[in-house]
């Protein structure tokens, strides 16, 4: 047998460990939990990054050397992570505003109680980006700056996400009923339609890189965190794909949370938004379009080539976008304004 084989098998069975940067829980409810991850050399406003609601917080924090968290934390930055945790059959009932305004209000008011202004950094990564974004437009006022990446705003796109969300025979009030919470298995399979092709590349892809332990260790990290995802919480869901993929109400300001009417011009903090050119999973132009319609003047843009994973946890990016980020951040702390005014 070609030897790539027995070294694929190798470094399968000897796989890196995912989410390793050293963190302490701050606060723990229900089934998520808010990580502080530690350092000695902390300074400025802390920065929560908020990870998509359905997929694992680690994949911010994938491997040594491969980690954005660890690199935050190198560079100097007081930085926290929600850890959603694992719905069980009762978070069926979860709403939209449990999420939005309760957990990641509550990871908000607890990261800026460790900041010297009273406020905290958002990164948001997907739909965690699209979850932080909804909530600085509703209670902005803990919320120093707000960074996202490749994270949906306008969701009537030619995107294959939008385009399953409306097939009529589509009926997902059944589908919370027999299940509770959408099962991750059901959702992973409406992301293979996507790309149908994608495990056969990248199967062909990893036997071509065999001899290479480096690579392996990152592909085997990547893998790990994208067949450990967790299902959506069905009162989340319906809300999340009738409003939002369905109806397009954010994008047209008309999406409705606890009776407040989510009006994105009531963000006038410091945005950066970042898209990705062949990302297929959150068009870049529905991404981008954020920019038109918050109350920031002059809000960033950074448009990259790469795509919705690979481009966040690639080699590429520690020298490139996560550098970019830390110093955006840098460049936002109020005592650096102060500097420049």
């Amino acid at each position: 047998m070609d030897g790539r084989f027995f070294n694929i098998i190798r470094r399968f069975q000897d796989r890196p460990k995912v989410g390793a940067t050293p963190a302490d829980v701050v606060h723990a409810e229900n089934k998520w939990r808010l990580l502080r991850y530690r350092s000695e050399q902390r300074s400025g406003v802390p920065i929560l990054l908020i990870p998509s609601l359905i997929n694992r917080h680690y994949v911010l924090d994938l491997m040594p050397g491969k980690s954005f968290a660890e690199y935050l934390v190198a560079q100097g930055h007081d930085v926290f992570i929600i850890d959603w945790g694992t719905p069980e059959k009762e978070d069926r009932f979860l709403t939209f505003e449990d999420i939005v305004l309760g957990y990641i209000g509550r990871a908000v008011r607890k990261a800026a109680s460790y900041s010297p202004t009273g406020k905290t950094h958002l990164l948001g990564y997907c739909l965690g980006g699209t979850l932080a974004t909804i909530y600085t437009a509703l209670e902005g006022d803990k919320v120093e700056s707000m960074v996202n990446l490749a994270a949906p705003i306008r969701f009537n796109d030619d995107g294959m996400l939008s385009a399953f969300s409306k097939i009529p025979t589509l009926n997902l009030e059944l589908m919370v009923k027999a299940f509770g919470n959408v099962p991750w298995p059901l959702m992973q399979f409406g992301f293979h339609l996507l790309k149908p092709t994608l495990n056969m590349s990248k199967a062909v892809y990893m036997l071509e890189k065999a001899w290479d332990d480096q690579f392996l260790d990152g592909f085997f990290a990547i893998e790990t965190w994208g067949n450990d995802n967790v299902s959506f919480p069905g009162a989340v869901f319906l809300k999340y794909i009738k409003e939002l993929y369905q109806e397009d109400l954010l994008h047209k300001g008309e999406f409705y949370l606890d009776g407040r009417q989510v009006d994105l011009h009531n963000i006038n903090c410091p945005l950066l938004n970042i898209t990705f050119e062949h990302d297929h999973i959150v068009p870049w132009k529905s991404a981008a379009v954020l920019n038109e319609l918050v109350g920031t003047d002059e809000p960033d843009l950074m448009h990259m080539r790469g795509g919705h994973v690979g481009a966040v946890v690639s080699r590429k990016a520690s020298k490139g976008l996560w550098p970019d980020i830390s110093n955006w951040y840098r460049g936002h702390e109020p005592s650096a304004n102060l500097r420049l005014a």
